[in-house]
């Protein structure tokens, strides 16, 4: 029997799935722990995104299950073996500068924008249209297949922590939220935090939303302030490129700027404002405490701190200084590491507070908690399968296989790895802006959403196959 042709098939798909992503876009699933309750952990808006998904599978006769609202489960077909597709309904925070509608949807020049059109919302829908096809053609597998749609990756991955002791864990299988080709292999995640007494005369600072978002725009409180720091202050941010402003009662000053936010997997793409300011602070009102957390922290590969690594699959280790919180004497700084496989956790942490306490410096150094590091044999049936497929559809026969700093579900199961939807050396119009993961304006081209949905139907139906 002659394969099908997926893209060819697609056609037919194409609006019924813009108006489906849209539905979901729609919907604000940041996690919410105000409106958390039993059924809905992590908020409201979780909660009604993943009830939208499993309508949408329902009415096109799937099985459906409801992990407490943790995680939902869309399957087809049968087998004591399975393949999974791990997908999340959770959106990091809107943050600023959007010119397009981040609940919208809407289309231009051939992108589709919106919070969640690439992370990972766009994904999840063309991991059920994958699902669609393959029943509407009446492929038969010999294994099951698996949408398990998660509500809490970007803050902690408790979903898939429930999921896995309360679900069908799959054989095999694939999360498409990363890039391709395929992605063997992932960074360990620390989270560290710095916490402590202070002197300083910061009196209050809260910037940041999340450890793995580079801080894009904040502010602080300062005492002792006078007129001529203004001048130091418009000179530090015309010599950095960074945009700011000063609003200031007598000694009582509030200092902003502008950054750029970005993942922290990739924090050399974006510029911490929160860093920034604390180096103003630190250098033109010879504040310690900010002097020296800004010359701990400010390198993303953490050479101050002696955590500097290269390693041999995964590249350097990357940090990002992501929450800064200051108030009544106390600071507490959350820091994002993400380290090759083969380093030695203990030896940063280890690293970190022996540079802290060389330098005098205020805070402890605490771990918060260490994600290990997933690596899937490159050579793998697995590996190798998707690979192909990926070749066939977008007959890219150069990019290799590769690692990457961003975390995914694919650590939470055995064999699993990351598999799109991002393609390398997309080129986007001329005087378009569009953001990527965790940025204003995230969004996606369709085209390449489309051809990814071609992508994932081909692979789960030659994985499904024995």
């Amino acid at each position: 029997m002659k394969n099908m042709n997926w893209l060819q098939e697609l056609e037919t798909y194409k609006e019924d799935f813009i108006r489906d992503l849209r539905g979901l876009i729609a919907i604000a699933s940041i996690e919410d722990k105000a409106s958390a309750r039993a059924g809905a952990p992590f908020g409201e808006g979780c909660r009604k995104a993943l009830d939208y998904m499993l309508e949408l599978g329902r009415k096109e006769g799937f099985e459906v299950k409801d992990y407490d609202g943790y995680a939902g489960v869309i399957s087809y077909g049968e087998g004591t073996e399975s393949v999974g597709v791990l997908a999340h309904l959770d959106i990091v925070p809107l943050g600023d500068g959007w010119t397009k509608d981040p609940y919208g949807g809407e289309i231009e020049q051939g992108y589709l924008f919106g919070r969640g059109a690439l992370d990972d919302k766009g994904p999840a829908m063309a991991g059920f249209y994958a699902l669609k096809m393959l029943k509407d053609k009446g492929i038969q597998l010999d294994r099951k297949i698996m949408l398990i749609l998660g509500c809490n990756e970007e803050t902690g991955m408790e979903c898939m922590k429930y999921y896995t002791q309360h679900g069908e864990i799959p054989t095999m299988g694939f999360t498409p939220d990363a890039d391709f080709p395929v992605i063997y292999g992932e960074k360990g995640g620390l989270h560290v935090r710095l916490k402590g007494d202070v002197q300083t005369c910061i009196t209050s600072m809260h910037a940041g939303e999340r450890p793995n978002i580079v801080i894009g725009k904040a502010s602080l409180c300062v005492d002792k302030w006078n007129d001529a720091y203004m001048d130091m202050f418009d000179f530090y941010l015309k010599s950095n490129g960074l945009k700011g402003s000063v609003a200031y009662d007598g000694k009582q000053a509030v200092l902003t700027m502008e950054g750029v936010s970005a993942h922290a997997a990739m924090p050399y793409n974006g510029v911490n404002a929160g860093l920034h300011l604390l180096n103003f602070v630190g250098s033109a009102m010879q504040d310690k405490f900010a002097y020296d957390t800004y010359a701990l922290l400010h390198d993303w590969q953490g050479k101050p701190l002696n955590i500097a690594i290269e390693g041999a699959y995964m590249g350097f280790l990357t940090m990002n200084t992501g929450i800064i919180h200051i108030a009544d004497g106390k600071a507490d700084i959350t820091i994002d590491i993400r380290y090759p496989n083969d380093a030695d956790a203990n030896l940063i942490i280890d690293n970190m507070k022996k540079s802290a306490e060389k330098r005098q410096y205020a805070l402890d150094v605490l771990l918060e908690h260490d994600t290990k590091p997933l690596f899937v044999d490159p050579q793998s049936t697995l590996v190798s399968t998707l690979s192909e497929v990926y070749q066939e559809y977008s007959k890219d026969t150069f990019t290799p296989n590769k690692t990457i700093g961003g975390g995914t579900y694919a650590k939470k199961f055995k064999n699993f790895v990351a598999f799109g939807p991002e393609f390398p050396k997309t080129e986007i119009p001329e005087g378009l802006y569009v953001g990527g993961c965790h940025q204003k304006d995230e969004g996606v081209k369709l085209e390449d959403l489309m051809t990814s949905i071609a992508i994932y139907t081909a692979a789960v139906e030659k994985l499904g196959k024995k």
